[in-house]
């Protein structure tokens, strides 16, 4: 698999359709480019290189959480500083202006229509938008907006699909479905949910294509019983043995003993 660009991304648009997956783990970033997933992404900060090392391939954005960064200079320097440590993309989804600060950087940004689960008072809890005519007018209006300022692709969050498929053909940059029909550029599913592994809530939008739960219910449950028995050799001294432990003849032994004082 070569290295996704932009421009990769982009030349897609209208030929093929793109995948992208929301990776929780760096085992989950390193399968997603084994699998040949083009676009990956994480909110998650520790092992963001880590990420970048498992899937060097794959185009990687990383998630700006909303409300962290609220000046054009903030918004800069985070995302400078993602960038930085591996990442190819940024998620972010302020207002437009800091949309366009960061896209006149060359900063590669991906924003997010319809449903937003941060600013889910606005659209009366966890629904669709853009049911309405007046409703899907402003979500095309808004993917124009994100498409002036810059930015190269949108989340396109539970749309009606006919309206997601207008918005797709009128725009340049990317649309990533979540919930959205077929039409959109690309589709957007979490790992989580791919693999059966999500505790909470998997929405109806979403796809079980696994059920790792169990496995990973055996694997906890036989690292606690690992964990056990060294606790256990560790106090009955069974553990280290002489298998696992640096040698020294007796002769040595004596000589070093004997100069202690």
């Amino acid at each position: 698999m070569k290295k996704v660009t932009v421009k990769d991304l982009l030349e897609a648009k209208g030929k093929s359709k793109l995948s992208q997956i929301n990776v929780h783990t760096v085992d989950n970033a390193r399968a997603c480019e084994a699998a040949g997933i083009e676009m990956m992404i994480t909110w998650d900060r520790s092992p963001i290189e880590e990420f970048r090392s498992a899937a060097p391939n794959t185009f990687f954005t990383a998630g700006m959480v909303y409300g962290e960064q609220i000046t054009e200079k903030d918004a800069l320097s985070a995302a400078f500083d993602l960038l930085s440590k591996g990442a190819d993309g940024i998620y972010f989804p302020g207002r437009i202006q800091l949309v366009e600060a960061l896209a006149s950087e060359g900063i590669p940004v991906h924003g997010h229509i319809g449903f937003v689960p941060y600013k889910k008072t606005w659209s009366g809890g966890v629904k669709g938008v853009g049911k309405t005519a007046f409703e899907a007018n402003k979500l095309l209006q808004r993917a124009r907006d994100y498409e002036n300022a810059g930015a190269i692709a949108i989340e396109v969050e539970l749309v009606p699909p006919k309206v997601a498929k207008v918005i797709t053909d009128k725009v340049t940059l990317l649309t990533v479905s979540m919930g959205s029909g077929t039409e959109c550029d690309a589709q957007y599913l979490f790992a989580k949910d791919i693999l059966g592994i999500n505790e909470g809530h998997i929405p109806r939008h979403a796809k079980v294509y696994r059920n790792q739960s169990q496995v990973y219910r055996e694997l906890y449950d036989d690292s606690v019983q690992a964990f056990r028995e060294f606790k256990s050799d560790v106090q009955s001294q069974t553990f280290p043995s002489k298998e696992t432990e640096i040698q020294m003849s007796e002769i040595e032994f004596e000589k070093f003993y004997e100069n202690l004082d």
